[in-house]
């Protein structure tokens, strides 16, 4: 079994579609690791979901966008920090809900983070002080500060902490910022959140060999940004 980690969907369908087709993901054989928010952003994520829903073997790490998604269909909640921030595209993928319930249960049973054969896999980052077990889950789905601390230079303690892993894989925090559609690499910590939410592409990478497959522009295959799309 392959194992491959996906970078942040966000209802970008197409883009989800040529990752899978370029890696040769096979859907039966092989192992997706989803780094989390499949939602919010492009037109799509209905389509992704259930595209996710095909794969044999698919474990979700549940974001920050996911979780504002599951509280909308859970509870109806869409304050405007959400809708304003792609949740009303997600809303609509859904023509105003109800959310499927397998749908439901997909974003119900996502994870806050993944340890796999040495290798942790987390949406955002996590607190180097306290062990994984203890971790709040906002720092989980919200926290950038370990691939800040790792990009500089120092940080000998985080380091020392993320040198218990043979490799972390986050989303989250898109690579625009450090101005590169490519992934990140820094000490052992690999973010493949390359921007497919808004104008840049999307990653998958096989987690073993670091080879990576990207999709084309997320703009282009639309024909604009969320916003124009």
């Amino acid at each position: 079994m392959k194992v491959f980690a996906i970078g942040d969907i966000h209802g970008a369908y197409k883009s989800l579609l040529q990752c899978l087709e370029r890696s040769a993901f096979d859907y039966q054989q092989d192992r997706l690791i989803v780094l989390g928010d499949v939602c919010d952003g492009y037109p799509e994520v209905r389509q992704c979901v259930d595209e996710l829903l095909k794969v044999k073997h698919c474990d979700f790490i549940i974001g920050n966008h996911d979780q504002w998604a599951l509280d909308w269909a859970l509870r109806g909640d869409a304050p405007r920090i959400w809708t304003s921030q792609g949740g009303y595209r997600t809303i609509a993928s859904y023509n105003g809900g109800p959310m499927p319930q397998a749908h439901i249960d997909f974003l119900k049973n996502g994870h806050l983070w993944l340890e796999l054969d040495g290798r942790l896999f987390v949406h955002g980052g996590f607190d180097p002080a306290l062990p994984m077990d203890k971790q709040n889950a906002q720092v989980l789905m919200w926290g950038r500060d370990l691939l800040d601390e790792l990009y500089r230079p120092g940080g000998m303690t985080v380091r020392e902490v993320a040198g218990r892993y043979k490799d972390i894989f986050i989303g989250h925090t898109t690579t625009e910022l450090y101005k590169t559609l490519e992934p990140i690499n820094a000490w052992n910590l690999w973010d493949l959140d390359t921007g497919a939410g808004w104008s840049g592409k999307l990653t998958i990478m096989n987690v073993k060999t670091k080879k990576y497959w990207q999709s084309d522009l997320s703009s282009d295959l639309y024909g604009g940004t969320p916003d124009q799309a």
